[in-house]
């Protein structure tokens, strides 16, 4: 891929894109529900779109089918400030499209359409651009690890990223995705010692090091290479681990609606704040704040928050401030 005269983005994630269809209607089963909205997603794609909403350039590396869909991606990716020059058409298979359900506060099946593949999962080596190699933050999901062509393709990218900082693993486990937890697990622990920050919640954490309390997960994350260990809890909040600090941030309280897109806000919250230099404290506080905004909306990549409406609730939820230790 020629890529001599791209920009560097500030963020630029690699893996699934496609579109959401979400019902219109809540507390409603598909087989009841009349009417849809439909989104780009795919947690990559919504990183961007995240981060991009906080003033970032951003870009993703993806696939998308020849179909309407797949124009569909590219247009939606270019009205929400994310470019879409590393989105490759492919010729062979068809844009996936992902159905939810929505039961708050916490019940929200996800339905992908992503067979017999998903051109995301096509992704080669040799589509990886150059310019991963400058990006400020490079962000992968480990779905991207899941099968061939797009695990070496992911290789690939690190071999390009080498030494570069900030590169961050979410270690969004889908078992759907893989042939069985064994080989997520290796695949996932390989990639941790060349990865900056990892970031999952307690079952993704039992897939990539074997635990599940917060504290052990972190550790065993820590001891895997990374530099920062971020488990996220759900209702009970997050904690975030250094060798030097340990910090945890309570949940910032609100009505959720569809709590599906929150993982991916706080992930280009994450961004943001690193981006900028915040302390570990403010960065993951700030993270989490914004993770809750879009549980509390409908949609997810249209949902992603501001700064400032993320800064107003984090200031009008004083209980929500972190809690930081000095580890000795």
């Amino acid at each position: 891929m020629d890529t001599s005269t791209s920009t560097v983005p500030d963020v630029l994630t690699i893996g699934r894109s496609g579109v959401d269809i979400y019902p219109l209607q809540i507390g409603v089963g598909l087989e009841e529900v009349t009417s849809f909205g439909k989104f780009v997603g795919g947690s990559p794609t919504n990183v961007a779109v995240a981060a991009a909403r906080m003033g970032h350039s951003a870009a993703v590396i993806t696939e998308v089918g020849d179909d309407p869909f797949g124009r569909f991606v590219r247009q939606e990716m270019s009205r929400l400030g994310v470019d879409p020059q590393y989105v490759i058409t492919n010729h062979d298979y068809l844009t996936p499209v992902t159905f939810c359900e929505i039961f708050p506060p916490d019940d929200f099946p996800l339905y992908f359409y992503r067979q017999p593949s998903a051109p995301d999962l096509q992704i080669r080596p040799e589509d990886i651009p150059a310019v991963v190699a400058d990006a400020r933050i490079f962000w992968m999901s480990v779905t991207g690890l899941s099968v061939e062509p797009t695990r070496s393709a992911h290789r690939r990218a690190m071999e390009l990223r080498g030494d570069k900082a900030l590169t961050i693993l979410d270690l969004d486990y889908r078992p759907m995705f893989w042939a069985d937890e064994d080989i997520a697990h290796t695949e996932v622990d390989r990639m941790l010692g060349l990865v900056d920050i990892a970031v999952g919640n307690k079952e993704e954490c039992r897939i990539a090091v074997g635990e599940t309390e917060p504290e052990r997960a972190a550790d065993a994350l820590l001891e895997r290479g990374v530099e920062i260990a971020i488990v996220k809890q759900g209702p009970l909040g997050t904690l975030a681990k250094t060798r030097d600090e340990r910090v945890v941030v309570p949940v910032t309280p609100v009505q959720v609606c569809n709590g599906l897109g929150a993982g991916d806000s706080f992930g280009g919250a994450l961004c943001h704040a690193l981006l900028e230099g915040w302390d570990l404290g403010r960065a993951v506080s700030f993270a989490s704040t914004a993770g809750a905004i879009v549980a509390s909306r409908l949609e997810c990549s249209t949902a992603m928050a501001t700064e400032q409406e993320v800064l107003d609730l984090m200031a009008a939820n004083p209980a929500s401030a972190p809690q930081v230790e000095v580890l000795s």
